[in-house]
């Protein structure tokens, strides 16, 4: 996009007027309109994404309590939406390299938003896993689609800044989304958090409708399976990616898994808190927030495979604290635990690009879909655990994800980088 953009901003109306797209020949640049207005699209994109994800897990102990479930089975409410995104992830990049990126997100957002509302008003807890089931299905355009949007419309010099503000999206929404039902739930019921929940999605995909520019630089291509399938397998015999795969699942299976246990923990005594009490510990979240950026400067200086074992250790030794049985103990813990998880994603996450020398879409795609069945898979297995040893057994479960973890990021320390990355 040219520089006089910022010029004809001083005429046109606010954020909510139609958006002004970048001309042909160039691309999106830092400080214009058409760059600005991007970034506000994926930062709601970003946070109505995660917020409707993850809002309902300090939820779990009233499900449980009203529909006479175990904790295990609660925690569908979260592994349901994460577990069909996770599979709809590769469907809905391809959906959009042939019919477009915004239409796929602008769809994506809409019709999730309109789930998330009708959820609400559930009869039963198998009629709000089928509209989680659904609504995660529907979210997946978002993730598949954005880093393939911003990569295209984005020149390269402010592609870091636009990724960086769909990422803080993501992790606010993360946080609010979860603060926010906890509060309105001890509040007014988990119902009407939910109704409210599903209203702020309905806005944040008009505000995201209005504001993206459209695609620019997209070009359409056909579904080549063929093609996909080869990828897949040059992937798969890569000697470093899957088990960055692998780290993907056990990472987000451990991180999900600490946060759907901890209500019933700390709900009971000797902590005996209010659920809006527990939605507070959420707002550890901003720890993570900082630390993800904090860690990728630091593993660029010191190289990935130096700071990825470093950074599940750190994981350990916070859950080590959270079986304290004073809170002033187990809350640094969690915060260690989640200061240790942030920084190994980023680190795992940006390793995958130095990695994948072809079909980076795809393999970004891979780590995701691990990323997000290990949410769901551990995230419901370890709930088991609570049901045969309480917060002790979840611990026990989770040292040994972490140990798996552990084991793999120093087998990713002796890998050969490849030629033309640093690794």
């Amino acid at each position: 996009m040219s520089a006089d953009a910022l010029t004809a901003s001083r005429s046109s109306p606010a954020v909510f007027s139609t958006p002004l797209a970048a001309p042909v020949s160039g691309r999106l640049q830092a400080g214009t309109t058409a760059f600005r207005r991007t970034a506000w699209a994926m930062f709601f994109g970003g946070f109505a994404t995660f917020s409707s994800l993850y809002g309902p897990q300090p939820l779990m102990p009233m499900f449980s309590q009203q529909f006479d479930l175990s904790p295990a089975a609660a925690s569908g409410v979260v592994s349901a939406a994460t577990g069909a995104l996770a599979v709809a992830l590769i469907p809905m990049s391809l959906l959009a390299d042939r019919y477009g990126r915004k239409p796929v997100m602008n769809l994506s957002l809409g019709l999730a938003a309109l789930l998330t509302l009708l959820a609400a008003f559930a009869n039963s807890f198998g009629q709000l896993l089928l509209l989680r089931t659904l609504m995660g299905i529907a979210l997946a355009g978002i993730p598949a689609v954005a880093m393939a949007y911003l990569s295209e419309e984005v020149e390269p010099a402010a592609l870091g800044q636009s990724m960086g503000l769909y990422i803080a999206g993501n992790a606010l929404g993360g946080m609010c989304g979860r603060f926010f039902l906890a509060l309105m739930s001890d509040w007014a019921g988990w119902r009407e958090a939910m109704a409210v929940l599903g209203l702020f999605g309905l806005v944040s995909a008009l505000v995201f409708w209005r504001c993206l520019p459209a695609s620019r630089h997209f070009q359409p291509s056909r579904l080549a399976l063929g093609e996909v399938r080869a990828n897949l397998r040059r992937h798969l015999a890569d000697e470093g990616l899957p088990w960055l795969f692998a780290t993907a699942f056990l990472l987000m299976g451990c991180f999900v898994s600490l946060y759907n246990y901890l209500g019933y923990r700390l709900v009971q005594a000797p902590f005996s808190l209010s659920p809006s009490a527990v939605g507070a510990v959420f707002l550890l979240y901003v720890v993570g927030m900082w630390s993800s950026a904090w860690v990728g400067r630091l593993a660029d200086r010191l190289g990935r495979r130096n700071v990825l074992w470093l950074m599940v250790c750190l994981m350990l030794g916070g859950l080590a604290l959270t079986l304290a049985n004073t809170l002033w103990v187990v809350v640094p813990g969690i915060a260690v635990f989640t200061f240790g998880f942030f920084g190994a994603h980023s680190v795992a996450s940006s390793w995958i690009g130095r990695r994948a020398s072809h079909a980076r879409g795809l393999a970004s795609a891979l780590y995701l879909s691990g990323y997000y069945l290990g949410g769901s898979g551990l995230g419901s297995a370890s709930g088991l655990m609570w049901s045969w040893g309480g917060w002790s057994g979840v611990a026990l479960a989770l040292t040994g994800g972490l140990l798996l973890c552990l084991g793999i990021a120093l087998r990713l320390r002796r890998l050969a980088p490849l030629p033309t990355v640093a690794g």
